[in-house]
């Protein structure tokens, strides 16, 4: 059907329930119509339990359905870019997980591919399609915060169990590629512009892996930016954002998932407020998203070339902590 978009899901991935699956349930504008796996057996599962009507077993062969209009990609960092280059290359339209690549590089060239196409290439910052972040920006953007002097931001979480694939090098892990892409983002997103890393230390899980990144960045403007992030380290549990002008300030608690829990506060000329927010997903506001700008043409907020500024940022933090950028598979 011309107004529904038909999404193939690449492999069985943990989030897709939750970024996919659920909030295309309630939206009549798409059908999670197949997913693939290398083990067709865990497609086939998956299929079962999630009502899925299509089952592959390899990601090419999802990629050449002719019944599916744009592909889900939530692989491991390392095989975004090369995933989201083969379904470019068939003509599909793509959600890529975020970080949108394993670097820099190999983001500007996905750019450079999407460019050369009439498909919606997104990245899924899912964050950015909730009224929360639309509203900071409004707030931000109207001068009650007066000029910006410092933007924070923190994402810590625990991830103790060290097999899994976010501390694998090879599969381009590590906490400022998985808690701190959201991180750098942010900065960007609420510090209006994109900064320059002055000075970065990093917490080690191994040698090339940081479990934990702190560091400071000065935007063009003036002001300056902090962030910090982590999957293991005494901040077990940190999620923020904090905007500082020089005539109030904004803080927001679990900007990352502002349906499960959050504070938004500002404080101006004295004054203190607190705005809520609708307990919707941000997962459905970004379907939405995707789905209206494959269908009607409208405008992404988190594109391939802010996908590049992102993956710059995040390529300089690696660097000033003497670490290596991580690379594609």
């Amino acid at each position: 059907m011309a107004d529904r978009l038909r999404i193939g899901v690449l492999g069985a991935a943990q989030i897709t329930p939750a970024a996919l699956i659920s909030p295309a349930k309630d939206n009549p504008e798409v059908v999670v119509a197949a997913v693939a796996a290398r083990d067709v057996s865990r497609a086939e599962a998956f299929a079962a339990k999630y009502g899925i009507a299509g089952v592959h077993g390899s990601y090419e062969a999802l990629i050449a359905d002719p019944d599916v209009d744009a592909v889900y990609n939530p692989l491991p960092n390392s095989l975004h870019g090369k995933w989201t280059r083969t379904a470019l290359e068939a003509g599909k339209h793509v959600l890529c997980e975020k970080p949108f690549t394993a670097n820099a590089a190999e983001a500007r060239e996905i750019a450079r591919l999407a460019a050369t196409t009439d498909r919606v290439v997104m990245e899924a910052f899912h964050y950015r399609y909730h009224p929360f972040a639309r509203r900071a920006e409004e707030i931000i953007a109207s001068g009650e915060l007066g000029t910006l002097r410092r933007v924070e931001v923190a994402f810590c979480f625990p991830l103790p169990r060290f097999s899994n694939i976010r501390y694998n090098y090879a599969l381009a892990g590590g906490a400022t590629m998985d808690a701190g892409c959201y991180a750098v983002h942010m900065l960007r997103t609420f510090g209006g512009s994109t900064p320059e890393v002055i000075s970065a230390q990093a917490k080690l899980r191994d040698p090339l892996v940081d479990r934990a990144m702190t560091a400071e960045l000065h935007f063009p403007e003036g002001h300056i930016g902090w962030l910090r992030c982590s999957m293991w380290s005494t901040d077990l549990l940190r999620i923020s954002v904090k905007v500082v002008g020089d005539r109030g300030e904004l803080r927001v608690i679990n900007p990352v998932l502002p349906h499960v829990f959050h504070r938004f506060s500002v404080r101006s000329d004295g004054r203190n407020r607190v705005e809520r927010f609708p307990r919707r997903p941000t997962y459905a506001y970004q379907l939405d998203a995707f789905a209206a700008a494959v269908l009607r043409g409208e405008p992404v907020r988190t594109t391939p070339e802010d996908a590049v500024m992102n993956m710059t940022v995040i390529d300089s933090i690696y660097r000033a902590a003497g670490l290596p950028v991580r690379e594609p598979s």
